[in-house]
């Protein structure tokens, strides 16, 4: 029996696709233990709706779960929000709509909304400060005059100069340190800072540095504060590092639906339920191409940028995705086992944008809303 024919369903299922289901996503790295935290504010819900009502063809989106299937494409949930109304969730067993997911380097777009928040409230001056000045009681090895230009916006659009490699092996070493600011800071210089985009995780857990000595708080208390419970965010995971300091490059456990929270703040230039949680104008920085990435995407403050679709997008090891087209009023979330992005891209591009006629409702489909239903009846059969 294939995964996809142990499909649970969670909800409405009438007239469109809601289902339930989900996954794992344990980093099999071993870890420090997370902090945790559960909010007493209950989590807003959104309104579920026929595709149709949004201006989406139901058999078009419908294609899509044999095309998974077919591919072998491993997914934990698929999470389609469009005028903030969910015209699809889905979550494929065991994962459900209540089991948190690990977002990998998704946790990167959320410390940068903090960052942006901390800025607001004037304990940090400017994205154009000095790390060495933000950080004055860090220690680091290989010091020079390069390294103290560093700015805060060259580790939010990963262009710090420091000689990082993204891999494995460096993880492994990361995590065998008392002191990771001081391993990060302490890589040898290899461009002027500014000067060329280089993905650097570990250079994001200097963002979370930063806010708690510019806050005087715990980064995890300041979330829970300021961002966590404004969006009704109730129950999380954030892996630490071993000062108790949270992992600004990873780390964060999330829901599918907590995940679309931030696209869904973002889309809103940061306003939620009337509330300005984050800046309209750190909204439309962060999402800015400030340098190019290759491939003809670029990078913001810690969010890819994707101008052909004019979307950008918050991206985590193995397809955990939140994609985010403003024009289209359309939020994609995807937890998922995967190796790359591609197989979501490939959905996105296939079904899900062919699928959007025009931003006006469209005529029922009843035909295509039987058959769908008589699809979700039958991936429902064990």
């Amino acid at each position: 029996m294939s995964p996809i024919h142990r499909f649970l369903l969670w909800g409405m299922i009438a007239l469109l696709v809601a289902g339930c289901v989900s996954a794992t996503g344990a980093n099999p790295t071993a870890q420090p233990p997370a902090s945790q935290a559960t909010l007493s504010r209950p989590a807003a819900v959104w309104q579920a709706s026929s595709p149709e009502s949004q201006g989406i063809d139901s058999s078009t989106l419908a294609e899509i779960f044999p095309t998974i299937e077919e591919r072998g494409t491993i997914l934990h949930s698929l999470m389609i929000l469009r005028n903030e109304k969910i015209v699809l969730e889905a979550y494929f067993y065991p994962y459900s709509v209540d089991r948190k997911h690990v977002m990998f380097s998704i946790t990167k777009s959320f410390m940068a909304t903090l960052t942006g928040i901390a800025l607001d409230q004037g304990y940090i001056g400017s994205v154009d400060q000095k790390i060495i000045d933000l950080l004055p009681d860090s220690t680091f090895a290989n010091p020079e005059l390069r390294k103290e230009q560093i700015t805060l916006e060259d580790v939010l659009t990963m262009t710090t100069g420091l000689g990082w490699e993204e891999s494995d092996l460096t993880f492994a070493e990361l995590y065998n340190q008392e002191d990771w600011l001081g391993y990060v800071l302490g890589k040898p210089m290899v461009a002027d800072p500014g000067s060329r985009f280089s993905y650097c995780s570990g250079c994001s857990h200097i963002l979370s540095a930063v806010l708690q000595e510019t806050t005087g708080m715990n980064p995890l208390d300041f979330a829970r504060e300021n961002l966590f419970e404004p969006l009704g965010i109730t129950d999380f995971n954030w892996e630490t590092d071993r000062s108790g300091l949270p992992i600004g490059g990873w780390g964060l456990e999330l829901t599918t639906r907590d995940m679309a929270k931030l696209g869904t703040l973002y889309l809103n230039q940061g306003s939620w339920e009337g509330e300005q949680v984050v800046p309209a104008e750190w909204v439309a920085a962060a999402v800015d191409d400030h340098v190019e990435t290759g491939g003809g995407t670029a990078y913001g403050y810690q969010w890819w940028v994707y101008p052909s679709y004019g979307a950008y997008a918050a991206f985590g090891r193995g397809g955990q995705t939140v994609f985010v087209i403003p024009d289209q009023e359309l939020i994609v979330a995807t937890t998922a086992e995967l190796n790359n992005h591609d197989p979501i891209l490939a959905l996105i591009d296939e079904f899900i944008l062919p699928s959007i006629r025009s931003d006006e409702a469209l005529p029922a489909n009843l035909e295509g809303e039987k058959s769908l239903q008589e699809f979700i009846d039958q991936i429902a059969k064990p």
